[in-house]
């Protein structure tokens, strides 16, 4: 019965339960438009990632069958993603033996279930605010990064020859030398480059037919008719038969090696589909569980790493199509997996004419989707410093790696919260009439002080790093004031936060205040910071009088005392 209960609550299951048969026409409708896409852009990722194209589909059809069944969200789209291939690439190809692309497709398959494991593990410690972690500028960088990286690497199958060449200057280095040395096959990048200009063509003037499809299947009409696989390189043909278990051959020196980038591209996936996720389903009118989605794709990639696939997340390409194409549920999906699985079995030997150079154009399209120039701009004129991040981001990805290039950006976004926190906005405060209270003085120069009274915010936690800043702020403050001090109030509704280090500062300013006959007190403190005072011993110096509900409040007493 538990059993049962359990099942019922998989959302496919919920989904099912509640579907309805005015659906079911535009969900195979979507799911066979899907397929169109679902095939190329599958076998183009998983050359991009340096591994056989036909594992492309098997990454395509078992997570979507997974994701139907325990997936949150209704109509998202999972799959090999453009993003993810130079994180697999650069994981997976130093380990596997040279020219035995079985053991790279076993690599994948155990990073792949490796990265699912984390997620899964992530989500059941609901763990999906790491994410957070991969601010925008991150983001931004990282996917102009990933484009640039990923189009160069297909260049050379674009234009019919091969780089011997690793990381972005080298291929760059390599593709210029092959350029003036004329090594470009005229064939190859006929066919390349009129698949890319077909793929475009389609996009910009016949939006509603896939021109990627098209481009496909006009070459392998070509190359079929034209007898065009002994002359260029193709993509070959699938094995026969459905995708089994093959994780053979890796040792267990190989998973430890694959632990840390497993962690980076399970941040990765899940940071793409998170986002994907929420989107689509505030477009919808539903709520989506962040920890619920990182174990849905977490076992969608265990599902996919155990039968021939590699790492996987949502599709920001594919997503958007099935929307379009008028999904309403994961049956969509479902159907896409379905029609590519038939398209394995029955026509295996079709992509023995389907020319390197055409898979080429197609991953190419899709990463370029990922640049977004106007992005850059508009980051550069509303933040300096996050523009500085995002072009960290960029460069660090696209010339030291992947992984190592988004560990050091995240390091400066870290860096920076730091910057801001040590030197935070502090300020003296004065009394206004318009707007009436108590306001910074630096927008106010015409407000006025209060005689006898030192009012002082700073906006930020204090901890061991500022709180050496603050205590000098308040001193120097205290000995600008025009008239003599009386009673210094601390507006502190902005410290959030209080550590060992700042107590000491706290204690030691008013010490020294003390000393010169003045009264410490704060204002509008947050009670678990007050706690905090208690808790680190000093509750006895700073009792209740020294505390006030509001600035207002202070300053009342500070008059009612003086008698001013």
């Amino acid at each position: 019965m538990m059993w049962a209960e359990s099942l019922g609550r998989l959302p496919g299951v919920a989904t099912a339960r509640g579907y309805r048969r005015e659906w079911l026409r535009t969900d195979v409708t979507a799911g066979l438009v899907l397929t169109a896409l679902l095939i190329p852009a599958g076998m183009g990722y998983a050359e991009a990632a340096g591994l056989p194209a036909y594992a492309g589909l098997y990454a395509t059809i078992v997570p979507l069958l997974a994701y139907a069944v325990v997936g949150p969200s209704k109509i998202l789209v999972l799959g090999p993603d453009s993003s993810l291939a130079p994180l697999i690439a650069a994981a997976v190809i130093p380990l596997a033996v040279v020219g035995d692309s079985e053991n790279a497709l076993a690599l994948a398959g155990v990073l792949a279930i490796l990265v699912g494991l984390i997620l899964v593990i992530g989500g059941f410690l609901r763990l999906g605010f790491v994410t957070e972690l991969l601010s925008k500028p991150i983001r931004l960088g990282y996917l102009n990064a990933i484009a640039l990286v990923v189009v160069v690497g297909q260049i050379p199958k674009l234009l019919g020859f091969s780089v011997d060449a690793s990381g972005l200057l080298g291929e760059i280095g390599g593709i210029s030398k092959a350029l003036v040395g004329g090594d470009v096959d005229p064939l190859a990048a006929a066919i390349g480059v009129g698949s890319l200009v077909v793929i475009v063509a389609f996009r910009l003037w016949v939006p509603v037919v896939p021109g990627v499809l098209v481009a496909v299947v006009a070459a392998i009409v070509l190359s079929a008719a034209a007898g065009l696989t002994d002359d260029i390189g193709m993509v070959g043909a699938l094995p026969e038969g459905l995708p089994l278990p093959s994780v053979g051959g890796v040792t267990w020196q190989d998973v430890g090696h694959l632990i840390g980038p497993a962690a980076g591209i399970a941040l990765i996936a899940f940071a793409d589909t998170g986002v994907l996720s929420r989107t689509f389903a505030a477009r919808h009118g539903e709520d989506v569980n962040g920890s619920t989605e990182m174990k849905a794709i977490g076992v969608a990639n265990v599902a996919g790493g155990l039968f021939g696939g590699f790492p996987i997340s949502a599709s920001g390409s594919r997503t958007p199509v099935a929307e379009q194409s008028g999904a309403h549920t994961q049956l969509a999906g479902v159907v896409g997996a379905l029609a590519v699985l038939v398209f394995v079995l029955v026509a295996p030997g079709l992509t023995a004419y389907l020319p390197d150079a055409t898979l080429a154009a197609v991953v190419i399209v899709a990463a370029c989707a990922l640049i977004d120039v106007g992005g850059m701009v508009r980051m550069w004129r509303m933040s300096t410093v996050e523009f500085g991040l995002a072009v960290a981001a960029f460069l660090g990805v696209a010339l030291v790696g992947v992984l190592q290039g988004i560990l050091v950006a995240i390091g400066l976004s870290f860096a920076a919260v730091i910057a801001q926190v040590w030197q935070p906005h502090r300020t003296e405060l004065v009394e206004t009439g318009e707007p009436t209270g108590f306001h910074d003085i630096e927008r106010h120069p015409d407000g006025h002080r209060i005689p006898g009274l030192v009012l002082v915010r700073f906006d930020a936690p204090l901890f061991f790093a500022n709180g050496e800043i603050f205590d000098e702020y308040v001193r120097s403050v205290v000995a600008k004031a025009p008239d003599p001090v009386d009673w210094v109030v601390i507006a502190a509704e902005p410290i959030t936060g209080l550590d060992t280090t700042a107590v000491d500062e706290l204690v030691d300013l008013d010490t020294f205040l003390e000393g010169k006959g003045i009264r410490l007190a704060f204002a509008e403190m947050k009670g678990p910071i007050k706690d905090r005072l208690i808790r680190f011993g000093v509750g006895d110096r700073f009792d209740s009088t020294h505390f006030y509900p509001t600035v207002e409040a202070a300053v009342n007493a500070f008059r009612t005392r003086t008698g001013d």
